[in-house]
């Protein structure tokens, strides 16, 4: 039988468990949202003017004004969804592990739950960040690099 204080703390070391894996999670989403919001704000636009298309991102900033705005802050747009995505890789490929490994919030009729969710979780992740290297690359190196092609 189990004595009341050993009880007690593994009910809080499940609790614990859950609240940082909660925190996992909606870290990768979190994640994924922001790299989307640098793609939309400040890569998307670029691409379609660079591919001709500048009749169509007309459209768009005048249908969603508030894209415009959001160009203006691409420096913190950027650099949050950088940190985010920094924070998602430690929860990912550092805390997680440890916390599976432990093995508290696994259901024991479904072992393979965990495994589930936390390769779910690093697909999101590793969308977010392609998502983000394109709107980086677009926002950041492909305009200089056309500038310095069109000096030649």
């Amino acid at each position: 039988m189990i004595s009341a204080p050993s009880l007690e703390h593994e009910m809080a070391t499940i609790e614990v468990t859950r609240k940082t894996r909660a925190r996992g999670g909606i870290l990768g989403y979190v994640s994924l949202f922001t790299s989307l919001g640098t793609l939309l704000c400040c890569a998307l636009p670029s691409l379609l003017v660079l591919l001709g298309l500048g009749a169509t991102v007309a459209t768009v900033l005048s249908s969603v004004p508030w894209l415009v705005k959001l160009s203006h802050h691409k420096v913190w747009v950027f650099t949050t969804a950088g940190i985010l995505i920094i924070l998602a890789f430690v929860q990912t490929y550092a805390i997680a592990p440890r916390l599976r490994r432990s093995a508290v919030d696994c259901p024991p009729n479904n072992p393979q739950a965990c495994y589930e969710a936390s390769r779910f979780s690093k697909v999101v992740l590793w969308l977010a960040v392609v998502i983000y290297a394109v709107g980086f690359f677009v926002a950041y190196v492909l305009g200089p690099i056309l500038t310095h092609l069109d000096a030649s």
